[in-house]
């Protein structure tokens, strides 16, 4: 076998980011040619936020051979179809993103040009009646999608909610099953390599070192590694995403856990809420510099649907990026490489997408630079789009009058997302390249629910007629709200 080979591989640090690393490369390697140890301290504490997903965790979930039903009995997870959003676009307005498509399978991207073209004729009625996946969330009901790609339940799509710590625990047992060694321990001291900058070994506060070729670095916002000791630079997002701090507690159910999960806009920031089958998940995300850390603990414990299950928990972070996720031989994944706030459930998801890019660009010892500068350009494209994606949903808004509301309508844009917007403000078109996380359906949804009204469509819509449109419409409607109304509940598809 090539001397140039990985033979020992260093995590340091546990948590959602560490373990979700261990279980794929405890599944992508021959552990008897390269091992891996992984580094944790019961005493440093884990963000744990991360307990809604989006569609994406399913190839997660599939490459480290997770058993759905006992993924979600040891999760205590519940199914999620997509996120409410109420009073973002103006107070007292909601609506739906869902992870489905809308429309008949057939229809792809030409839906949104019909229902375009009706509301500009004066037909007026809801985008969110034509989604299969919306139409099921807000009543409660729930089923996997078809495998036949022409029946209208192919259509939809779905994640989880679950427990953060418990997936932890759960991917930690199956990796330590197949070979995964864990050890306990505070990192205290680096070495580094006195030519090539490349980490060698790290030593712990109980005295063990050790030695590695390639060292991820899932240490949290500290980034111990790739910024305390390769210093590779953060790029602060703070001017676009304003928010700075969050206050988390969970709360006892109350009623079935509906499929789906809620962000409330606050004066300050907005709310989750995160319905699980042994508990709610609730947190409040704000910009510091308008309320306090009391005041927003009060909003919080204030509106619960259940009672609090333990104190307040704060989490202070700075949205943004490391200019370089790989450098020379230490890979960060997770908050360790930059943090986009729980918006829109991206964090696991941005954990999973830097386990796929590590494993597709695997190195060798000598870590080519080349292969480091592919992951920094691909993982940057990705992160960029998401960032956008998110900002939509923060300056989007109308009738808001608190001061966070009036720095986000008024503050400048990214080009990229500038581009964007007119796109679908002047022809009704969502324009995305081909690598990006949130496609058409998303980036309609969040549009249309945020306020955008484009002033044209797609003029091939006009080789039908206006009375055959809105008959194509309302069959839509009418099997959707059929196909729903035979759907299992929520509750009883979990049991």
């Amino acid at each position: 076998m090539n001397d140039n080979r990985i033979r020992k591989i260093v995590i340091v640090g546990g948590g959602t980011a560490g373990w979700m690393t261990a279980a794929a490369l405890a599944h992508a390697l021959d552990l008897r040619h390269c091992s891996v140890t992984l580094i944790e301290s019961d005493d440093i504490g884990t963000i744990g936020v991360g307990e809604a997903t989006i569609p994406t965790i399913h190839w997660f979930n599939q490459i480290v051979g997770l058993n759905e039903k006992e993924f979600m009995k040891e999760t205590q997870a519940s199914y999620k179809l997509g996120i409410e959003f109420r009073d973002w676009t103006r107070p007292g307005h909601r609506y739906f993103h869902p992870f489905g498509r809308y429309g008949f399978p057939s229809d792809g991207v030409s839906f949104q040009h019909r229902w375009l073209r009706a509301q500009l004729e004066g037909h007026r009625d809801s985008f969110e009646d034509y989604s299969l996946n919306t139409v099921a969330a807000l009543d409660g009901k729930f089923e996997f999608p078809a495998t036949d790609p022409k029946s209208l339940i192919s259509t939809m799509g779905y994640a989880y909610h679950f427990d953060a710590s418990l997936y932890a625990k759960y991917l930690r047992t199956r990796s330590e099953a197949k070979g995964i060694v864990r050890l306990e321990g505070k990192v205290e001291k680096i070495d580094q390599h006195p030519h090539s900058g490349f980490i060698t070994a790290v030593h712990t506060h109980r005295g063990d070192e050790i030695a590695g070729d390639l060292f991820i670095d899932c240490s949290g916002m500290r980034g111990l590694l790739i910024e305390g000791v390769l210093k590779t630079g953060f790029e602060d997002w703070s001017h676009w995403l304003p928010c700075d701090r969050a206050v988390a507690v969970p709360s006892a159910r109350v009623g079935p856990p509906q499929p789906f999960t809620r962000s409330t806009a606050r004066a300050a920031g907005w709310q989750w809420r995160i319905p699980l089958q042994h508990r709610t998940g609730n947190g409040y995300v704000f910009r510091s510099e308008y309320i306090s850390d009391d005041e927003a603990a009060a909003v919080l414990l204030d509106n619960l649907e259940g009672t609090a299950m333990a104190e307040p928990r704060f989490i202070p972070f700075k949205p943004g990026r490391r200019r370089k996720m790989w450098h020379k031989n230490v890979v960060a994944i997770g908050l360790s490489g930059g943090f986009l706030e729980p918006l829109e459930s991206t964090s696991i998801h941005l954990i999973q997408s830097g386990i796929a890019k590590l494993l597709s660009l695997f190195p060798t010892r000598d870590c080519d630079p080349l292969t480091a500068e592919q992951y920094n350009r691909v993982t940057s494209e990705e992160i960029i789009g998401i960032r956008d994606f998110l900002l939509l949903h923060y300056h989007s808004t109308a009738e808001k009058p608190e001061p966070l509301w009036k720095h986000c309508r008024a503050m400048p844009l990214p080009e990229s997302l500038v581009y964007k917007e007119e796109h679908f403000s002047r022809t009704g078109r969502i324009v995305l390249s081909s690598d990006e996380l949130f496609k058409e359906a998303s980036w309609f949804a969040v549009m249309v629910g945020q306020g955008h009204e484009p002033k044209d469509y797609n003029p091939l819509i006009d080789s039908v007629s206006s009375e055959d449109n809105l008959a194509h419409l309302r069959r839509i409607k009418e099997n959707i709200r059929m196909i729903a109304a035979r759907m299992r509940d929520h509750l009883s598809f979990l049991s």
